[in-house]
């Protein structure tokens, strides 16, 4: 019995070795430009994968931990809480409709607080704003 299951085996497997001969044959002499094709392209692939991290460099933000809130320009100025709020998210690269969205807010409404912002900041525009923010220790 176990002579007849070692033969009936053994014939199989070569069986299935011939066919995959005969598979591999016809890839390579038929699909051979596809082959070359897919293996640049994961060459390619791998590359880009290695290479993508190493030429891209992340944005850190760093908070300065010596920051003290000069909370004597926020009442010279007569910039309310919320107001600062806009300030710190804009000045973190947040558009109008991501503030509104993390105030819980309309977006009519942080166009107002950005304008009276504006306005008491003297300035005209966001970059602006947040230079003179900084400067006078508004925010980070």
């Amino acid at each position: 019995m176990t002579r007849t299951v070692l033969i009936y085996g053994g014939v199989l497997a070569l069986l299935v070795a011939l066919l995959k001969y005969v598979e591999y044959r016809f890839l390579v002499r038929d699909m051979s430009m596809e082959i070359y094709i897919g293996i640049i392209a994961v060459l390619f692939t791998v590359l880009g994968i290695w290479a993508g991290p190493r030429l891209i460099k992340r944005r850190v933000i760093v908070v300065n931990p010596a920051f003290v809130l000069n909370e004597e320009a926020l009442v010279r100025l007569g910039i309310s809480k919320r107001e600062h709020e806009v300030l710190e998210l804009m000045a973190q690269g947040h558009s109008n409709q991501e503030i509104a969205e993390k105030l819980f807010v309309s977006v009519n409404t942080i166009k107002t607080h950005l304008s009276n912002l504006f306005l008491k900041l003297e300035v005209s525009r966001r970059t602006q704003a947040i230079q003179k923010a900084k400067e006078l220790r508004l925010i980070p």
